[in-house]
């Protein structure tokens, strides 16, 4: 392996799935929707809020002009505030790069993130960092891994990529040649689908450097 390429949300950084419900209640709130019609909007824009200008995906959700401002400068306030890494991330970037390994991101992610990353915790530990909402591209699209493994100067086969499996992430990694490692934390993986999960996997950041 010449490189390991990591998730963020729920791999590198824990997603706060409190802070980001209160934004959300927020936005419900304001539109004149009940409460099964903004989840069937907010689950069909999931795509475009995450490739797309918040506003833009604020606007479809039926939130009025005048608050579209305030509710995108909130979103990128909580971008500010969580980008923090886990427990042992840091640890374990530093290792993976003192054995001469590339190190690589790919995040489905709204635009807070690029641009809240850049005073995170999280800047300059990486070779490349691919982020949906720049690119326009999603996980498991092949594009998306392609244009990481380019960025680090690699062929995909000789990358390895861990998450947690959200997106089919996983799969999307393995059918463009890179070595898929799930991440699960808890012990047994969060999303359906990965319940009989026959790959790597690891509940510790750190495992991962057992497995170069």
């Amino acid at each position: 392996m010449k490189a390991v390429i990591f998730d963020l949300w729920d791999t590198l950084v824990e997603w706060p799935a409190a802070e980001a419900e209160v934004l959300k209640s927020g936005l419900a709130e304001l539109v004149a929707l009940d409460a099964d019609e903004f989840e069937r909007r907010w689950r069909d824009g999931y795509k475009a809020s995450q490739t797309a200008p918040l506003a833009d995906s604020y606007r479809a959700l039926g939130v009025p002009d005048e608050h579209i401002d305030a509710h995108v400068a909130a979103r990128h306030e909580f971008g500010r505030n969580v980008l923090r890494l886990r427990s042992g991330a840091r640890d374990t970037l530093a290792r993976l790069r003192e054995r001469g390994l590339k190190l690589g991101l790919i995040s489905v992610c709204s635009e807070e993130v690029p641009a809240a990353w850049p005073e995170s915790d999280l800047a300059g530990l990486f070779d490349a960092e691919t982020f949906s909402s720049d690119t326009g591209l999603m996980k498991p699209e092949p594009e998306i891994y392609l244009k990481t493994a380019r960025a680090l100067g690699i062929d995909p086969v000789d990358a390895m990529f861990v998450g947690d499996g959200a997106n089919d992430e996983l799969g999307g990694a393995e059918r463009v040649g890179m070595t898929p490692v799930l991440f699960a934390p808890r012990g047994e993986p969060q999303w359906k689908g990965l319940a009989g999960w026959t790959g790597l996997r690891i509940t510790a950041l750190d495992e991962v450097l057992a497995l170069l």
